[in-house]
């Protein structure tokens, strides 16, 4: 079968494809022939009907939600380019609103399973587009850290990026890194390209790693010969720091804590829900924060909002300082 003569190229991002065309070429083509590979890899691809009442009946030809078990994916059409984006709310601690759309490096996050489900869809897309189309072309450029597993070392990979950057130029020696940059407000030290360092990841555990410089007052960190991590220096420790074997989780202990709260409110549970609220509030008076202009509450944290005010996040009166002002409402947990 003769291959369709089009240009284009495909690349990788966190747990996404993408897909740019010439604006001149019909894009909605290639949007179609998409949704018949997914739906040949078991896919469910359709438009919810709440969306095509508030958009009308032209959105349906540029928007589709895509499901397969718990992976879920949003295919959307715009102008030149297609984006596929996938995302799960097994594993989103950061963001499980929207079902997880919103959760930071949702590739580290997801499940293993999962993971594979999604590497094998979207290499299953790029392989048939490039088949298809004589003149597309898989970019590798800009994949950023989102490479085949072991297909490059750490310090391969973060090479790749000075060579590739345009403050760089392949260059580093050239780039004068601003003192600001370099502060650590974690010790108060100075970083230097190339040395130790030490910090704690998002479950709080104390890690080290080698820091080479990023770009602003970002950071990468080599833990292994194939992982490394990009934080910004005000995480950074230039010495080990105090306590090491202690885990900083108090912002996720909390939300952990407040969940199982709304959990067991919700099933009537109200002996652990005493039990948890004594935890959590020892003492004190508790309060909400509304949002005037999303008609939702803030949640634990100020981290999403949710229409519900027992998943709604709960505040000590220090904690709801200075949020008792336009678009935000401070409302006592009794009267809400």
């Amino acid at each position: 079968m003769p291959q369709i003569k089009r240009t284009g190229k495909v690349s990788f991002g966190d747990a996404s494809i993408s897909v740019f065309e010439d604006p001149e070429c019909q894009v909605s083509l290639v949007f179609l022939r998409i949704v018949q590979q997914l739906n040949r890899l078991g896919w469910k691809c359709a438009v919810p009907e709440d969306m095509i009442e508030k958009y009308g009946i032209n959105f349906a030809r540029s928007y589709r939600h895509c499901q397969k078990g718990d992976l879920k994916a949003d295919l959307e059409l715009s102008s030149r380019c297609i984006e596929f984006n996938m995302f799960q709310n097994v594993n989103a601690p950061d963001r499980p609103d929207h079902g997880g759309r919103y959760q930071d490096n949702k590739e580290f996050h997801m499940p293993y399973l999962m993971l594979l489900e999604m590497e094998r869809t979207r290499r299953r897309i790029r392989d048939y587009l490039c088949a298809v189309f004589s003149g597309y072309e898989f970019d590798t450029k800009h994949r950023g850290i989102y490479l085949k597993p072991l297909a490059k070392t750490a310090i391969e990979c973060i090479q790749s990026q000075y060579a590739e950057s345009c403050h760089f130029k392949g260059d580093l020696t050239q780039y004068e890194i601003q003192d600001y940059n370099r502060k650590s407000t974690a010790d108060g030290g100075m970083l230097n390209h190339g040395q130790r360092v030490w910090f704690f990841d998002y479950h709080g555990r104390a890690s080290t790693g080698i820091a080479y410089y990023n770009i602003n007052n970002m950071w990468w960190v080599i833990t292994g010969k194939y992982d490394y991590t990009n934080e910004a220096s005000h995480k950074l420790f230039t010495a080990p720091p105090d306590n090491i074997r202690i885990k900083r989780n108090s912002s996720q202990r909390r939300k952990r804590l407040e969940s199982e709260l709304s959990k067991a409110i919700k099933a009537m549970n109200f002996e652990r829900s005493a039990i948890l609220r004594d935890i959590i509030f020892p003492k004190g008076e508790l309060f909400v924060v509304w949002h005037t202009e999303h008609g939702a509450y803030h949640k634990c944290g100020f981290c999403g909002y949710t229409n519900n005010v027992i998943d709604a996040g709960k505040f000590t009166a220090k904690e709801a300082k200075g949020w008792d002002k336009a678009p935000n409402e401070v409302r006592r947990v009794e009267e809400a």
